[in-house]
């Protein structure tokens, strides 16, 4: 891709997120969102493979309807209201709406069919944008408005969320994927705590972004995009495949390693709020994701998993 276009891409997608994080008023909030998703669409497709262009395809309906639910909910307070600032959310019927259209947006379950796709048919590096990048307008405002929102929707689509993302995982070859279904399920952590204690919502969503950041970065610098590939990185990059090992066992959430701190939080905050079987829930299914951030971490040091495989392996040469 041109540089220059690479330059104007990126600087509308910084443009973007910083109009949508510093708004009060909703329609600045929706041009951002609409901005950033029109500037990410060509680093998507830039590969002109058809899977590039079904990604962006997809991507862009998904967005554009979730944007038009934004704005209806959005005028939709203001005719009962008269409010278009996006801390007095207060009518009922827009909170739900807009609790459906920040989910799209983000690829909460149930409306998180067309994140695994999208990731699939973009670059890793692309991949990262939108995992990360792209998820923090979104949730900026999920957390000016979480004052609104209504808790029960939100737990039930964080359960929801945690048990698409560990089950849907468990069967994939495909990195990109995995780390699809791994989102997922963090940001149903991220929404089961947002109404009640908004802070511990950013802290998991920075926490996860930089996990996340140093997996992607990894995998690109390998050049892994499966398993299979995977296997043999340990006998050329042995120092990057030791580091990737400690990144998806710290995105796992295994206790001494960073992943683990918001996760006792949110357990910590759900008991003081006396949702004790919710938070017993979301942490079996959050063994689910451990299972295939385990397997990965076997394959990148080179150990077999526990069953036999039927694929050549490609060694170094000379």
């Amino acid at each position: 891709m041109n540089p220059q276009a690479k330059l104007i891409f990126a600087t509308s997608l910084l443009m973007g997120t910083t109009i949508t994080i510093s708004s009060n008023h909703w329609i600045l909030a929706w041009t951002g969102l609409e901005i950033n998703t029109l500037a990410i669409l060509p680093l998507i497709s830039k590969s002109h493979h058809p899977r590039a262009i079904e990604a962006a395809t997809k991507y862009f309906l998904v967005q554009a309807s979730a944007s038009a639910l934004v704005l209806f909910s959005s005028v939709t307070n203001a005719w009962h209201t008269g409010q278009w600032d996006i801390t007095q959310l207060t009518h009922p019927t827009s909170c739900l709406i807009l609790t459906s259209a920040i989910a799209m947006k983000l690829g909460l379950a149930p409306f998180h069919f067309w994140f695994p796709e999208v990731l699939q048919g973009s670059p890793l590096i692309t991949g990262l944008l939108l995992s990360t990048a792209m998820k923090f307008p979104p949730i900026t405002l999920l957390y000016m408005t979480s004052q609104s929102l209504n808790p029960t929707l939100l737990t039930i689509m964080a359960i929801l969320s945690a048990a698409m993302g560990g089950w849907m995982g468990l069967n994939q070859t495909q990195t990109r994927k995995i780390l699809a279904f791994s989102s997922i399920s963090h940001l149903g952590w991220m929404a089961i705590i947002i109404t009640y204690s908004p802070k511990l919502a950013l802290l998991n969503f920075y926490l996860y972004t930089l996990m996340t950041a140093a997996a992607f970065l990894t995998l690109n610098s390998m050049k892994v995009l499966k398993l299979s590939t995977l296997m043999t990185s340990w006998s050329k990059t042995p120092t990057l495949s030791a580091m990737l090992l400690l990144t998806l066992l710290s995105l796992a959430g295994l206790p001494p390693l960073t992943g683990f701190l918001p996760k006792w939080l949110i357990i910590e905050e759900l008991t003081k709020q006396e949702m004790a079987p919710m938070a017993t829930i979301i942490s079996l299914l959050s063994l689910l994701s451990l299972f295939f951030y385990l397997r990965l971490a076997y394959c990148s040091t080179i150990t077999l998993p526990p069953h036999t495989t039927n694929h050549m392996k490609r060694w170094r040469t000379n």
